[in-house]
C-alpha cells in the first residue's frame, strides 16, 4: 500500500511539474506576445515623445526668456502643431500596432486612442487662438495669452489623464520597451 501511494505521489508530483511547466510556457508565450506588441508601439512613439519633449522646452523656453509677442506667438503655434501632429501619430501607431495582447487590451487601447485624438485636436485649437492674437497690440496679446495658457493647463490635464490610462491597464507593457522610456512632462 505504501508503494502504491508513493507511486501516486510521486505521479501527482510529475502531474504539477508537467502542468506549471505548461503554465510558465504559456505565461512566456503571453509577455513575449506583449513585448512584441510594446516594441512594435514604441519604435513609432519614440521619435514622437522626444518632439514632445522638445516642443515642450521650447514652449517653456519662450514663456521664460521671451517678452516679443512676435515671438511667442511664432513658437507657440509651431509648438501647437508640432503636438498635435505627435499625438495624432502617436494614435494612429497604437491602432497600427493592432490590439494589444493584453487583459482588455481592446477597450483600453480604444480609451487611449480616443484620449490622444482628443488632445491632438486640443492644440489644433491652442495653435488656431495662438495664430488670431494680434501680436502688435501688446496689451491685448497678453490678454489673449492668457486665454490659450487656460487651454494649455486643460490640455496638460489630458495628457496626464491618457498616461494614468496607460499605467492602469495592460498597455503599461510599453513602458518596458526603451522607445517609450522618454520623459515627456506636462506642458503648463
Amino acid at each position: 500500500m505504501n508503494k502504491k501511494f508513493a507511486a501516486a505521489v510521486s505521479g501527482g508530483a510529475v502531474l504539477m511539474l508537467v502542468l506549471s511547466g505548461c503554465g510558465g510556457d504559456g505565461e512566456d508565450d503571453s509577455k513575449q506576445k506583449a513585448d512584441a506588441w510594446a516594441k512594435k508601439v514604441c519604435d513609432k512613439w519614440e521619435p514622437e515623445l522626444t518632439k514632445i519633449k522638445t516642443t515642450n522646452d521650447e514652449l517653456k523656453r519662450v514663456a521664460t526668456q521671451s517678452n516679443k509677442p512676435e515671438e511667442v506667438q511664432q513658437t507657440d503655434s509651431a509648438a501647437f502643431q508640432s503636438l498635435s501632429d505627435a499625438y495624432k501619430s502617436m494614435g494612429g501607431a497604437l491602432t497600427a500596432a493592432g490590439e494589444a495582447p493584453v487583459k482588455d487590451g481592446k477597450s483600453a487601447q480604444d480609451a487611449v486612442v480616443k484620449s490622444y485624438d482628443q488632445i491632438s485636436k486640443s492644440y489644433t485649437e491652442l495653435k488656431t487662438k495662438i495664430d488670431a492674437l494680434d501680436a502688435k497690440d501688446q496689451s491685448k496679446f497678453a490678454e489673449g495669452l492668457q486665454q490659450v495658457a487656460g487651454g494649455l493647463t486643460e490640455v496638460a490635464a489630458n495628457e496626464t489623464a491618457s498616461k494614468q490610462k496607460l499605467e492602469s491597464t495592460g498597455l503599461k507593457v510599453i513602458y518596458g520597451q526603451k522607445g517609450c522610456q522618454v520623459t515627456t512632462p506636462a506642458t503648463g
